[in-house]
């Protein structure tokens, strides 16, 4: 168990572990990161207002920080055991239903921010 008393460095040495961990281990996670580089260069593109701006760069992190914390569930979960547990599965498959919502919610931004710019940009031709 780490001390109460870590150094500021030790706290964001560890969080960025955390991250590489997410990123490392979890295809999907490489996924959501893909998908993410894609929407920031579609609003670079479309030269999206800065309101909009906000609407992605939120819904890209609520994305990204469930599936951190679906990784550390699972991760927790394989620590306590190996053996089938239907509250670890329910835990499991709750943490998974939470990236689900978050990417499906994702979408939907995405689809509110580019859309109107894409019809625009199509009836312009």
């Amino acid at each position: 168990m780490p001390s109460p008393n870590r150094s500021w460095l030790t706290k964001f040495r560890n969080a960025f572990r955390g991250l590489w961990v997410g990123v490392a281990r979890q295809n999907s996670f490489i996924v959501h990161l893909l998908a993410a580089l894609a929407a920031l260069v579609a609003a670079l593109l479309l030269g999206v207002t800065p309101g909009k701006w906000c609407v992605l760069v939120i819904a890209i992190t609520v994305v990204l920080v469930a599936e951190l914390f679906n990784t550390a569930l699972e991760h927790m979960a394989k620590a306590v055991t190996e053996e089938h547990h239907a509250e670890i599965r329910d835990a499991l498959d709750t943490a998974a239903a939470a990236v689900l919502v978050a990417a499906a919610g994702s979408v939907v931004a995405g689809m509110i921010v580019f859309v109107p710019d894409l019809l625009k940009l199509l009836a312009a031709d």
